[in-house]
């Protein structure tokens, strides 16, 4: 379980820049990125009043989603950040999470054990929304799960978390993931 690629944008675009490393700032998300801040500073969630605590800080999204969703739709996996997101990992079922597990990054080079470097507290699902099918007409289908019936029983863009504790995260991290006391399913934020 670890770090893939890391990503970030100071403006709204839809995708993300790969970069060798994102310092992860406490409460408040990436920094230099358009979506850190103390509250919400999604576009479609900015209008509401009053402002609301910004639960969407860093977006995660596993490697192998978007190799098979990629592969499916475009034809090639899809590479870290095209999707928005700040943290693509490897081998971490990101969305079997249950609401409040914290995600711990630690740097194998440094030395210093399973002492965290960074901590990103899971708040919920990336809804898969219309953006993405701006991005590439189609592909939003692609991240929705649904019944025989159509209807929608699961979202697999990606996860939302704030930041807990902060500091530098870069490809080739290990990721501890710590449950949550008691398990609550994850929704959209």
């Amino acid at each position: 379980m670890s770090v893939l690629g890391v990503s970030l944008s100071p403006s709204h675009s839809f995708s993300k820049t790969p970069t060798p490393s994102i310092s992860l700032l406490p409460n408040l998300g990436v920094k230099g990125d358009a979506h850190a801040g103390a509250t919400v500073q999604h576009r479609p969630h900015q209008s509401l009043s009053p402002p609301r605590p910004n639960l969407r800080q860093v977006h995660l999204m596993q490697s192998e989603i978007l190799a098979s969703v990629g592969t499916e739709a475009i034809g090639k996996p899809m590479k870290p950040g095209e999707l928005g997101e700040n943290i693509t990992t490897t081998g971490v079922d990101l969305l079997s999470l249950g609401k409040g597990a914290k995600l711990r990054f630690i740097d194998p080079a440094a030395g210093a054990g399973d002492d965290a470097v960074a901590t990103i507290q899971v708040t919920g699902l990336r809804d898969a929304g219309p953006q993405i099918d701006k991005f590439r007409t189609g592909l939003r289908e692609k991240f929705v799960v649904r019944d025989g019936d159509r209807g929608v029983v699961g979202r697999r863009a990606g996860i939302m978390g704030i930041v807990e504790s902060g500091g530098e995260v870069k490809p080739g991290m290990k990721i501890v993931v710590e449950q949550a006391p008691v398990y609550q399913k994850l929704e959209c934020v």
